[in-house]
């Protein structure tokens, strides 16, 4: 059984706390990858459940057994590193064997181990060959292979794919899928990549600042994310973020307004300064929302900068009556200008840069949050639903 429990592990270095009073529970088999922005805690995390650091508070529990103080040889985990770092003057074999031979096993019973490694990670033919005969792909293999024949009940990755090549990256994301089937062993993994965290995992803990912000399968965190820090992480390009106050009729920002029940949202009331996050996918050109059965009022824009991506086009949006985005946040965050929303649109879509628009939100797909803490209030507006094309002011009337 390679159930993972962490609790309330707190790790501090002198006035910095790295990890703050995380509390995980993964269960035998899963595939769960701990990802977030550099220095967020995620590879402290990882190096306190392998035994590299000592958590200074809390308890780590491996297959039922406690290990918090136990070194990392008798906790029952292999660990792949970011640097590959094999023995350059051994060859395939010797490297993947080499910690069995450490530990005086029989040479049957390495040979049995390091053939069943090397076939799963397909390395078929190649026990001979040195490190510098071999691609970053295959090294990366035999990384993985000498983790392997520990038959581990728990694999540690930090990173491993960090120093591929972006096509290289892909095709090892697939390759460490069907290692997970194939070997039905608990993998937790560490990347700041979402793209590997949301195709790979069967859940992903989302770290920021040392705290676990939302622990949940990757579609849920994209489409229900639990505050606004991981509504931001989570997706590229990101979530749009615009704010607002709650009137009687909905919420109101400084360019537009988006009309709802705010009676329907617990705990909000008239005066509140809210968030309104919506994702590029979800924002139309107003005569291309035929599918939306929930559209905002029309807001009118100005296009500014296109992105063709090749399946699907980015338009940036001007709002109001501002010439240029005002850049009124921190040049470090990834949070978009105010008076600017990001749309998605199909390459085959007529749009041209400076261009007059109207475009509505997917109300079925807009998301609040409170502004002052972030938490997550609402994944969908509840209102009339207004035929495409309808004002508001006409679904009313047809009551």
């Amino acid at each position: 059984m390679g159930k993972v429990i962490l609790d309330g592990v707190t790790k501090r270095y002198a006035d910095v706390t790295a990890v703050d009073n995380m509390n995980l529970e993964i269960e035998d088999g899963e595939f769960v990858t701990l990802v977030g922005p550099s220095g967020c805690g995620k590879s402290t995390t990882l190096e306190t459940i392998a035994g590299l650091t000592l958590p200074t508070e809390g308890t780590i529990s491996i297959a039922e057994r406690d290990v918090t103080n136990l070194p990392p040889k008798d906790r029952g985990i292999a660990m792949v590193f970011q640097n590959i770092a094999l023995f350059p003057h051994m060859d395939v074999y010797d490297n993947i064997s080499f910690g069995l031979r450490l530990r005086d096993y029989p040479k049957e019973e390495i040979d049995r181990r390091v053939e069943r490694a090397s076939d799963i990670v397909q390395l078929e033919g190649m026990l001979e060959r040195m490190p510098d005969e071999m691609s970053g792909g295959q090294r990366q293999r035999v990384a993985i292979a000498r983790a392997i024949v520990r038959e581990p009940e728990v694999f540690l990755m930090d990173e491993p794919l960090a120093n591929l090549d972006a096509k290289l990256r892909v095709h090892m994301r697939t390759e460490l899928q069907r290692l997970h089937k194939e070997l039905d062993t608990t993998i937790i993994y560490v990347t700041h990549d979402q793209a590997e965290a949301m195709t790979m995992s069967d859940r992903i803990a989302i770290i920021d600042g040392g705290e676990l912000q939302q622990i949940a399968p990757p579609l849920v965190c994209y489409n229900e994310p639990s505050n606004l820090f991981v509504a931001g992480f989570i997706g590229s390009p990101s979530m749009n973020f615009v704010e607002g106050e709650v009137t009687a009729n909905g919420l109101t920002t400084p360019d537009f307004d988006v009309e709802f029940d705010p009676g329907q949202l617990s705990g909000v009331a008239e005066g509140d300064h809210l968030t309104l996050g919506v994702r590029p996918e979800d924002v139309y050109l107003r005569g291309m929302s035929e599918g939306v059965t929930n559209p905002t009022q029309p807001i009118d824009a100005r296009t500014d900068v296109l992105e063709p991506m090749g399946d699907e086009i980015f338009v940036y949006l001007l709002t109001g009556e501002a010439e240029d985005p005002q850049m009124d946040v921190d040049a470090e965050t990834a949070e978009m200008p105010q008076n600017q929303l990001l749309m998605s649109v199909d390459p085959s879509s007529e749009i041209e840069a400076d261009q007059d628009v109207e475009v509505v939100l997917d109300r079925e797909r807009v998301h609040l949050f409170d502004t002052q803490t972030g938490d997550a209030i609402s994944h969908t507006l509840e209102f009339a639903t207004v035929e495409p094309g309808a004002t508001e002011t006409e679904a009313e009337g047809d009551d």
